[in-house]
């Protein structure tokens, strides 16, 4: 089962509402999000015993709480994240853990929420496995490993190898195991995560690699991770995932432990852009339009302040125009921009910073333009920069239109400061 997404360049309402709606009654920029959407890529992994979201993707309480009621479970990586998914109502503790925190290091914030309420962790370094067993021996741990080799559309994005942060040294193995049995903690899962955008080459290897793990573990273990990483097509031209066969040479990599082990194993995976990266849409306004040589600029009122993906990667985003008045059937070539002051504050470049333009329809000040496939890492990814207020999150379920987050006011950015004296 594939997932094929169709882009245009021309749009008039997201879910049957009309942009121009949208951007009167809640303001510009303003983050859209389709409930329906992120309901729909649940349902494609159902096959897994469990669908762990990775929250950093998008941590906005209503979200969270669409997951938890849709059956999906969360990863936390701070104790901020923790917080958010206990007030979108999840529980600390349950079978499976409800929440299980996931970092490569405690700050002590963090260490000491683990321990006072029993949250299972994943630990992505020697020193956690440490700080954890002197403070709680004898509970149980998930180790993720860094296998030695990653994946991912970024650098930046890449999550194995030598030149990642990320995980366990495969080779240290052994000495963490022992390091959990001197504290009496039991190694019971193994997390596997590589990067974005795996392909099914890297995935074998992954497996081979999880299996080859797991037995150097020993029979303790009852949970396997696929991790995350799961493609988004961004493009026409993208291949979305085979959920299927995705699916398959997990399972079997679990039956063959099973087989191994002699009893059964949890099999998870821990999307978080696959679920909300196509549900979100960044509504903006063309504010200006200027002629800079042989480039035409679309500057509008979103910056990188509000969706850092393509300043931080190169991220490509479809995008599309909404007119506010008479439709253009003409298109141009353009450099997207946004209002801060910063020459890198272009939506429409590549990796290491590399301007390039996009084919849209002639727009006036006023048309709105909408960035899409935003759901994932965008408001997340927010900053003051400029002084810029964070934008609104709206959610739509169906007719119904829910402010999930209003837009911060003036006084909203100053909180929290104070002159001396």
């Amino acid at each position: 089962m594939t997932v094929q997404q169709q882009f245009s360049t021309v749009r008039t309402e997201i879910c049957g509402h009309s942009i121009q709606e949208l951007a009167t009654k809640f303001g510009t920029p303003t983050y859209v999000y389709d409930a329906q959407i992120i309901r729909d890529r649940i349902e494609q992994l159902r096959q897994f015993d469990v669908i762990r979201f990775a929250q950093k993707a998008n941590s906005n309480i209503a979200i969270l709480d669409l997951m938890r009621k849709n059956g999906v479970l969360v990863d936390a990586v701070s104790a901020g994240e923790v917080f958010r998914a206990k007030t979108a109502g999840y529980e600390y503790n349950g079978q499976p853990d409800p929440i299980v925190y996931t970092a490569d290091i405690f700050d002590r914030e963090a260490l000491e929420l683990v321990v006072d309420k029993n949250l299972h962790v994943n630990c992505g370094s020697p020193d956690m496995i440490e700080q954890l067993g002197q403070k709680a021996p004898g509970r149980s741990i998930t180790l993720r490993i860094n296998p030695g080799f990653g994946h991912g559309h970024s650098a930046k994005t890449n999550t194995g190898g030598e030149s990642s942060k990320h995980g366990i040294w495969h080779e240290q193995l052994e000495n963490c195991v022992e390091l959990a049995a001197k504290h009496e903690l039991s190694v019971t899962g193994l997390h596997m995560h590589i990067g974005s955008g795996t392909d099914f080459e890297h995935l074998s290897q992954v497996c081979e690699s999880m299996k080859e793990t797991a037995r150097r573990v020993g029979s303790s273990i009852t949970t396997i991770s696929a991790g995350g990483g799961l493609p988004t097509p961004y493009r026409d031209t993208d291949t979305g995932l085979d959920v299927d066969r995705y699916y398959q040479l997990w399972d079997k990599t679990r039956k063959e432990l099973e087989a191994e082990f002699g009893h059964s194993i949890s099999l998870e995976i821990e999307p978080g852009r696959f679920l909300v990266a196509e549900c979100g849409f960044l509504i903006t306004e063309i504010r200006a339009i200027k002629s800079m040589g042989a480039n035409q600029f679309y500057l509008v009122d979103a910056g990188f302040n509000n969706l850092a993906r393509p300043i931080l990667y190169g991220a490509y985003h479809p995008m599309s125009v909404a007119f506010a008045g008479d439709a253009s059937s003409e298109t141009q070539s353009v450099i997207v921009g946004g209002p801060l002051c910063e020459s890198g504050d272009i939506f429409t470049q590549e990796e290491g910073g590399f301007v390039c333009s996009r084919e849209l329809p002639g727009a006036a000040v006023g048309d709105h333009l909408i960035i899409e496939c935003a759901g994932a890492y965008g408001y997340v990814m927010s900053s003051n920069y400029n002084s810029k207020p964070f934008a609104a999150e709206v959610l739509v379920d169906g007719s119904q239109l829910h402010l999930i987050r209003r837009r911060q006011s003036p006084s909203d950015l100053i909180a929290g400061e104070s002159i001396p004296g």
